[in-house]
């Protein structure tokens, strides 16, 4: 993409403050959720940047977000929305785990993303060279097989002592480009495959430590498929100047139609 030299340095500092992965019908009720005891744990692509109809805190919670949308449509016991914009790992021990008690027994979580960095890695991406954006998805890649999987285990491991019995729930991320699709201009093909790649690669990190703690993992590349960015029907934003914090999060309809039906399979 190229761009002036002002343009790239405004456009620069817009997203290096704002943009962070911050990281349809619904669901018939099911009758047994009633008794659940639900905690929704994790990054912006838990509370549902990107959706709209936000809490008004800066955690940017939304009633569109998969959670919400799973305890509007079965009413369980008790619902808590933890999950906040921008999270990482450090975050969620740190800050979100005190939502568990004894009688939590259902949990989803999405986090590791920011944690890899990858809102850098779309900023540079969309205003750098492609060099560099190659350098920099290398760079997150090699943090996600270095240090993620510990930080993983530190996260997984303080949910499973807190609340040893509950099922546990783990939403990877979507994959953000459709190759040869419909965009005419932005990151050249190669640009997009790396990132493509890059988030395989932290699903697959994630995953792996997920099913050794015992978790679930939601696998949503499934569901996402024919509406990533350059799809033409896209549940996904692209960069969006007007709100610099959605770009690259799921839509309303990416939540109710690529998170949700994932999360209820997983239960």
């Amino acid at each position: 993409m190229k761009m002036s030299r002002l343009v790239a340095f405004s456009s620069s500092l817009l997203l290096g403050a704002a943009l962070a992965l911050t990281g349809a019908g619904v669901a018939n009720a099911d009758s047994s959720a009633a008794a659940v005891d639900y905690v929704a744990l994790g990054d912006s692509y838990s509370s549902g940047v990107g959706a709209g109809s936000y809490d008004g805190s800066s955690c940017k919670r939304s009633s569109r977000a998969y959670p919400a949308l799973w305890a509007a449509a079965n009413s369980p016991s008790s619902f808590d929305f933890a999950a906040c914009s921008g999270a990482r790992t450090n975050d969620v021990t740190g800050g979100q785990l005190g939502r568990l008690n004894a009688s939590t027994d259902l949990v989803s979580i999405s986090i590791g993303g920011n944690d890899a960095g990858f809102a850098d890695v779309m900023t540079t991406c969309v205003l750098q060279s492609e060099a560099t954006c190659l350098n920099r998805i290398a760079t997150a890649r090699a943090y996600v097989d270095s240090t993620l999987p510990g930080r993983l285990d530190s996260v997984y491991s303080a949910i499973r002592s807190k609340v040893p019995s509950a099922q546990v729930v783990v939403l990877g991320y979507p994959r953000f480009y459709q190759l040869g699709g419909s965009c005419i201009a932005g990151l050249s093909e190669k640009e997009r495959s790396a990132i493509n790649g890059a988030s395989d690669h932290l699903n697959t990190a994630t995953a792996k430590r997920a099913a050794d703690h015992g978790f679930t993992f939601g696998d949503v590349r499934t569901t996402f498929t024919g509406h990533e960015i350059c799809s033409g029907n896209s549940w996904l934003h692209s960069v969006n100047w007007l709100n610099i914090g959605e770009s690259y999060h799921p839509t309303a309809a990416g939540q109710s139609g690529g998170y949700l039906p994932v999360f209820k399979s997983a239960l």
